[in-house]
């Protein structure tokens, strides 16, 4: 960048940081004290932008770059694809899927650690149809956790396992938030746009069906209740019949032709049209839902899957707007090149190096913000961006490093988010259920596998080099550069 075009600060470059350390401090806060508040931290990111205004020395300039990172592609694109999912996965849950997998159960005649097995396995498909981790945890949570406990699996084996399916699906749904995020905030060098969606899963799948089949193991071996606990057959099989519905398991079709068409390259826009298209017309036509369900006007408000699904979003949207405007402030200052460069010739001796780096930076965030990974996705990812194009690492290999590094260690601290969900859905069920017991923030700590497993592999991963891939002169992905 030009000199005279830089976005020049009172105190030097390091203090275009201020915007964004007063969001992540205020953030991290929030979520140590378990108070973590989207529009809270929206509010620190603005404030931020505030602050940060005061030490500018153009602050006609600092507005015109906030402004023109609010409006850059990469978020807006995130953006509207987060709208539609929104609405993809509203869909979704208005039509009993959740009901359709555990009638799966039933006819399965799963108990104890097969049960847990199975959750883990019906969490995964629920996360991977919708996208969302958290819809995930609050969907099964409510009806397989009851089930399973009168079924003989293990309380916090169980629990692990509802979170690890989530985290499971999160990582390679191709409508998540986590894909979303890490593929596009990965730019190419060699020629424009961001990693596509469906390459970057495509190529993630090897790192992530690896854990999957680990976890699967562990969770078999453990996921049985200790000996000496009881069941209530009786009471089991009211819940199971409360919550059946075989029909549901048809929306695995749209679900599986998203998947397909994403992984195939087909545009994601493009990909989710088609599958909201599909979802309708069958759930419409085998009587899921209505078209009530979808859109309509009570006591003079509107609701349905439609409303919802956007309502579910808009926060989130807004948030990666105001992050992403604080990124386009390090960028145009010049820091985020002069602290690459640092790196790079101080730190950074060779290209596992260059990934240990990425990784270990993407891990600590996801460490520190543990309410919701989308967040230390964001941060994390300009950084990310940077060193992975300075050692012309391939765009789906950073992806791959970001989106594995958020989906860990989050998902089992007693502070995170995903604990926090289910501890207070264990909480709720209490009050009905005499032999749920609400367990403590720790009991998830080793029980958890597939965040902790994933992490590892791609640990591994970056140790011996396995799939990495490095940008061709065109942006093809090729296993070693031309010398």
């Amino acid at each position: 960048m030009n000199k005279k075009d830089l976005l020049e600060f009172n105190g030097g470059r390091i203090v275009s940081l201020i915007p964004f350390m007063t969001f992540i401090i205020i953030t991290i806060g929030l979520s140590f004290i378990n108070a973590a508040d989207l529009n809270m931290m929206i509010a620190s990111g603005v404030i931020g932008l505030i602050i940060g205004m005061v030490f500018a020395k153009d602050k006609g300039k600092y507005w015109d770059v906030v402004l023109e990172g609010l409006g850059q592609k990469l978020g807006m694109t995130a953006v509207l694809i987060w709208l539609i999912v929104g609405i993809y996965g509203a869909i979704l849950k208005s039509g009993h899927i959740v009901e359709g997998l555990v009638w799966l159960s039933v006819q399965l005649h799963l108990q104890g650690a097969a049960f847990t097995v199975a959750a883990f396995i019906f969490s995964a498909t629920f996360a991977v149809a919708t996208g969302a981790a958290f819809g995930t945890i609050a969907a099964m949570g409510f009806i397989l956790y009851p089930v399973g406990i009168l079924l003989g699996a293990s309380p916090a084996v169980l629990g692990g396992a509802i979170i690890s399916g989530a985290l499971f699906g999160d990582n390679i749904a191709p409508v998540s938030d986590t894909t979303i995020v890490s593929a596009t905030g990965q730019t190419y060098s060699n020629k424009s746009g961001s990693a596509d969606i469906g390459g970057a899963v495509k190529d993630r799948t090897k790192y992530v069906v690896l854990a999957g089949i680990i976890s699967i193991v562990l969770f078999f071996i453990f996921g049985a209740a200790k000996a000496g606990e009881g069941l209530d057959p009786i009471l089991a099989q009211q819940l199971l019949s409360e919550h059946q519905m075989p029909k549901g398991l048809l929306l695995l079709l749209p679900t599986a032709l998203v998947i397909y068409l994403a992984v195939k390259g087909k545009n994601l826009f493009i990909t989710l049209s088609i599958g909201i298209i599909v979802a309708i017309i069958v759930g419409l036509g085998a009587g899921l839902f209505s078209l009530s369900d979808l859109c309509s006007i009570q006591g003079g408000s509107v609701r349905g899957a439609f409303p919802d699904g956007v309502a579910g979003m808009t926060t989130v949207c807004i948030l990666l707007m105001v992050i992403v405007s604080m990124g386009n402030i390090l960028t145009s200052s010049g820091f985020m090149d002069e602290m690459v460069d640092y790196l790079n010739s101080s730190v950074i001796k060779s290209v596992t190096g260059a990934e240990l780096v990425m990784f270990i930076f993407a891990s600590v965030f996801s460490l520190l913000i543990s309410a919701i990974n989308t967040i230390p996705n964001i941060c994390a990812g300009p950084l990310l961006d940077a060193i992975g194009k300075k050692n012309h690492l391939h765009p789906y290999r950073r992806a791959n490093i970001l989106a594995v590094s958020v989906c860990s260690f989050n998902a089992f601290m007693p502070f995170g988010g995903s604990v926090l969900l289910l501890l207070g859905i264990m909480n709720t069920l209490s009050s009905t259920y005499d032999f749920v017991e609400v367990l403590s923030p720790n009991a998830f700590l080793f029980t958890t596998f597939y965040p902790f497993v994933i992490w590892v592999v791609m640990f591994i991963a970056i140790l011996t080099g396995w799939g990495r891939i490095y940008e061709g002169k065109d942006g093809e992905p090729v296993k070693e550069l031309d010398k």
